[in-house]
C-alpha cells in the first residue's frame, strides 16, 4: 500500500475533510491526516472498509464513544479521568465507488507509549514520568469503569497516546517542510511494527490481529522526532483505540486483550469484568519502568503458550486460587483434578520485588515500593484486584501531577 495518494475529499453536511497522508492502516480501517476545513484544524479520520461486518462493529464503537462523551456532561458529576480518554470529534458516512464508509474524526494525537520507551532504549522510562502517566491512566480507567460502565479490554503501550499541547503548529510545520524540500514519494512506505511516528492516530488494534496497526513514517518523512520529545518533566497520556471496548455488563465477545497483557481469567475462560483491564494496566506499568514485558510466554514441544503464561503467573504472584481454577470452562485443558498446572510442573518462584531487585537492580526500597503499588493489580482472582478509584490514591501518587 502506498504511504501517498491524492488528496481525497469527504462531505458530511457543511463539514467537509481533506485527507492528504495516510498515517496508518488496519484490519478493517485505515487513518489519514485530514484538514476539517470548517473549523481550519487538523484531525485524524479513521475509515472504515465497507464490508457490512466492519459496519456494525463500526458503529457499535460509535456508540461507545458518544456515551464517554455523554458520561463527562451534566447531570453527570465531572470526573479528571475525562480529559485522559480520547474523544470522537464526529463521524459520518462516505459513498465512493467502493461502498459506503463508515468514518470516524478525532484529535490528533502524539506518539504513543511503545515510542517512548524505546526513546528510553529499552532501559525504563523515568519514575517521575511513570507516576504521572501511571495515575493518568488510572484516572482513565476509573472514568471507564465507574462513570461510563465500559471495559477497555485492549490496554498496551500502544493504546496510550501522548498528548501534545502544541499538536497544530507541530502539523503545519511538518507539512511545510515537507511542501519546501518537494520530497518525492516513496514507491513504498517505510513501516516499523513497533515503532509509531509522530503524529500517530487513533489504534487500529483487534483482539484477533493485535499487530494490525501499521503506521507510515513516510507520512511525514522529513519530521524529526526529537523535536517532539514531551518535556522531560511533564507528560499528559490519554487512552486511545476503544475499538475492542464493550459494556461491563454485556460484553461483545470473549476473545478480549493482546497475548502479553491478557489476565488469568480469559485465558482459562472464567468470568471477566473491569478488573481485567487493571491487570493489563499493571503489565503496562511494569514496561514503561523496565522496558521489558512482564509476561512473554512461549510454547514447547509439550506444552503450548497458554501453559507456559500461567506458568509465568504463578512463577510471579503464587498458585491460582481453587475457587478461579476450577470456575474456568478451560481449566482442563490446563490444570489436573487437584487444581494444579498439567504440562509444566517444575516452577521457579520470582516475586516480583525479588525481579526488581535481582535482574532490573532497583534499590530495596524502590522494588519493593513498585511492588506494593503492582502486586494488588495482578492479584490472580479477579474479585481481589484492586480497583482504579482505589490505586489513584496510592500513597505514592498522592501529589502526582494529574494533567501534566
Amino acid at each position: 500500500m502506498q504511504a501517498y495518494r491524492s488528496p481525497s475529499r469527504f462531505h458530511t453536511g457543511l463539514v467537509r475533510h481533506d485527507a492528504f497522508a495516510k498515517l496508518g492502516w488496519g484490519h478493517f480501517s485505515t487513518v489519514w491526516l485530514a484538514r476539517d476545513t470548517r473549523f481550519d484544524r487538523h484531525v485524524a479520520l479513521k475509515i472504515v472498509r465497507s464490508a457490512p461486518i466492519y459496519t456494525e462493529t463500526a458503529l457499535d464503537e460509535i456508540k461507545l464513544l458518544q456515551h464517554i462523551i455523554s458520561s463527562g456532561l451534566p447531570p453527570n458529576p465531572p470526573h479528571p479521568g475525562r480529559r485522559h480518554v480520547v474523544g470522537l470529534l464526529d463521524h459520518f458516512r462516505h459513498q465512493c465507488p467502493n461502498g459506503n464508509h463508515v468514518c470516524m474524526v478525532f484529535e490528533v494525537l502524539g506518539e504513543n507509549l511503545l515510542g517512548l520507551v524505546k526513546r528510553y532504549q529499552d532501559k525504563g522510562v523515568p519514575m517521575h514520568l511513570v507516576k504521572q502517566i501511571s495515575k493518568q491512566i488510572l484516572l482513565g480507567v476509573d472514568y471507564l469503569h465507574r462513570q461510563c460502565g465500559m471495559i477497555h479490554t485492549d490496554f498496551k503501550l500502544e493504546n496510550i497516546l501522548i498528548y501534545i499541547d502544541s499538536i497544530e503548529n507541530v502539523v503545519r510545520t511538518e507539512l511545510s517542510v515537507n511542501d519546501n524540500n518537494a520530497a518525492t514519494p516513496p514507491t513504498k512506505p517505510r513501516v516499523h511494527r513497533r515503532q509509531s511516528p509522530v503524529p500517530v492516530p487513533e489504534s487500529l488494534s483487534t483482539p484477533t490481529d493485535s499487530q494490525s496497526l501499521k503506521p507510515v513514517d513516510a507520512a511525514f518523512p522529513h519530521s524529526s522526532k526529537s523535536s517532539y520529545l514531551p518535556d522531560p518533566e511533564r507528560i499528559t497520556v490519554k487512552v486511545a483505540d476503544l475499538g475492542n471496548a464493550t459494556w461491563a455488563d454485556s460484553h461483545f465477545t470473549e476473545n478480549i486483550q493482546t497475548r502479553q497483557y491478557r489476565c488469568p481469567e480469559v485465558i482459562i475462560g472464567a468470568k471477566w469484568g473491569p478488573s481485567a483491564d487493571i491487570w493489563s494496566v499493571a503489565c503496562i506499568i511494569f514496561e514503561l519502568l523496565t522496558g521489558d514485558i512482564l509476561f512473554q510466554p512461549a510454547s514447547g514441544s509439550k506444552y503450548t503458550k497458554n501453559d507456559d503464561h500461567l506458568a509465568q503467573m504463578i512463577e510471579l504472584v503464587g498458585e491460582f486460587p481453587k475457587s478461579l481454577v476450577f470456575s474456568g470452562k478451560y481449566r482442563n485443558d490446563f490444570f489436573n483434578s487437584h487444581g494444579e498446572l498439567q504440562y509444566i510442573t517444575k516452577l521457579r518462584s520470582w516475586p516480583l520485588d525479588t525481579l526488581l531487585y535481582d535482574k532490573y537492580l532497583f534499590t530495596h526500597a524502590h522494588a519493593d515500593a513498585i511492588a506494593s503499588f503492582l502486586g494488588p493489580m495482578l492479584r490472580l482472582h479477579p474479585d481481589k484486584r484492586a480497583k482504579a478509584s482505589e490505586l489513584i490514591h496510592y500513597t505514592r501518587l498522592e501529589g502526582i501531577m494529574v494533567e501534566g
